[in-house]
């Protein structure tokens, strides 16, 4: 009885420590199984990226060399702004939201986006290539990496092949928080002696942003026929530094007097040129360019976008005294559809008021396409690329294109809309367009330029 009582007694002293100790050794093996997966996912992960990247810089350095009859050669002046010198016209391709992810879970979709680019260059043949942001999408879910120079190192590998003079400007993907690298480390990338046909420049260190430049098309008397600006708009606000609400940002007051600054220079520029043209034959025929013309450049659409089509909606789609449509679609849904920053700027009114600029070009709402003339200024939405942001986009045709601007010795310029797909410019490889639908069936839109 006893012995009984005693081991009755000492069993249920004895179970609670067996068990803590088992359930020690399960979580331990538990955290080591996981640990393994992920070390083992990882690795993976890590192995498939550097194949599938490789292969898409393999890609885009196995196209040729664009021939051009004759192609120009751009040179810094002396105030440290690339300059191309030409008495034809200067043809400019605006490409915008490339979007290349560079990781593991984008490789298919990512060689599509450079097979679009280079269709379109190699027919293309300008002068100079303006990307207007998100070149790179180092969204991990969607790409499966954080290196965003993956993506950069892939599309500049590509323009170098082609051998295509080119800039860009930044946009919100481009460096995202979460990203490897910042837009400096990019800018540095992108100048690091690699990528001669890349003409960027970081801009001034005392304005806010990356990529504030200015590049000039001379004749071949000096005179300025056409200025290109380009600016960072930047990301996100404050607040909003992942951008899960949506909040970008603007174009920045410095920027803005930067801007005015550089538009009254060359001004100056140009006066002595004229001056000067005219001094050493008196009988030529001179452009009275002392307010040159320019073109703007960034990823953000200004608030005008949004104020100059609601003005056209509210007017049932019809042209008002300040609003002209040349056309093109609103193609993004939801109750803003168009997504600009979200505080007001002063650059629009202050294009207006110096007289310079006369058409804005932008990207980052890659259904939107339209171009619409407000207060006399070229509000333009640039044709995306986009295989890999937005869900299903990849299966869709009629937002993908370029934007081919030609700027014209007299300072006029015209722009002409290129489709991808119907635009009958473009030899698609074969293939290539197979299940690529012309229409968004879930997407319902504002407005058909066809229907005007």
């Amino acid at each position: 009885m006893a012995q009984k009582t005693e081991k009755t007694t000492t069993e249920p002293t004895a179970k609670p420590e067996k068990k803590k100790k088992n359930r020690k050794k399960t979580a331990l093996k538990v955290i080591a199984l996981i640990l393994a997966v992920i070390i083992g996912v990882g690795g993976i992960g890590t192995i498939i990226t550097l194949v599938s990247s490789g292969a898409n810089i393999k890609l885009a350095k196995s196209y040729a060399k664009v021939e051009y009859d004759s192609q120009l050669v751009p040179e810094k002046d002396d105030d440290g702004d690339w300059t191309f010198t030409t008495d034809r016209d200067f043809k400019i391709v605006q490409l915008t939201d490339v979007h290349i992810g560079g990781g593991n879970l984008s490789g298919k979709k990512d060689s599509n986006a450079i097979t679009a680019v280079a269709t379109m260059l190699t027919t293309e043949k300008p002068d100079l290539v303006i990307v207007t942001g998100d070149i790179a999408y180092p969204v991990p879910f969607q790409a499966g990496t954080f290196n965003n120079k993956t993506a950069a190192k892939t599309f500049a590998s590509l323009m170098e092949s082609l051998g295509i003079y080119w800039t860009l400007a930044f946009g919100n993907h481009d460096t995202e928080a979460y990203s490897y690298y910042s837009r400096e480390d990019i800018a540095d990338f992108y100048m690091n002696g690699d990528y001669p046909h890349c003409i960027f420049v970081p801009g001034p260190d005392d304005v806010d942003g990356s990529g504030n430049q200015v590049i000039k098309v001379k004749n071949s008397k000096g005179i300025i026929t056409q200025a290109l600006y380009i600016f960072d708009s930047h990301s996100y606000i404050d607040g909003d530094f992942l951008g899960i609400q949506w909040k970008y940002d603007n174009i920045h007051d410095n920027q803005i007097d930067w801007y005015s600054s550089r538009v009254a220079q060359l001004e100056n520029e140009n006066a002595s040129a004229v001056s000067e043209a005219q001094a050493s034959d008196p009988n030529g025929n001179y452009l009275p360019l002392t307010n040159v013309k320019s073109l703007a450049f960034f990823h953000i659409p200004l608030t005008e976008f949004k104020d100059a089509w609601t003005e056209f909606e509210d007017n049932g789609y019809k042209d008002t005294d300040e609003v002209h449509y040349k056309g093109g679609l609103l193609g993004e849904t939801g109750e803003r559809a168009i997504y600009s920053g979200i505080h007001e700027d002063n650059l629009f009114e202050t294009m207006l008021d110096l007289g310079s600029t006369k058409g804005v070009f932008c990207g980052h709402d890659h259904f939107n396409n339209f171009t619409i003339n407000y207060k006399g200024i070229d509000l333009v939405y640039g044709y995306s690329v986009d295989y890999l942001a937005y869900v299903g986009i990849n299966k869709k045709g009629s937002q993908r294109g370029c934007t081919v601007i030609t700027t014209k010795p007299d300072g006029t310029y015209t722009i002409e809309k290129n489709n991808l797909y119907k635009s009958g410019k473009y030899d698609i490889p074969a293939g290539f367009a197979d299940n690529i639908s012309m229409q968004f069936e879930d997407v319902t839109f504002r407005y058909f330029d066809e229907e005007k």
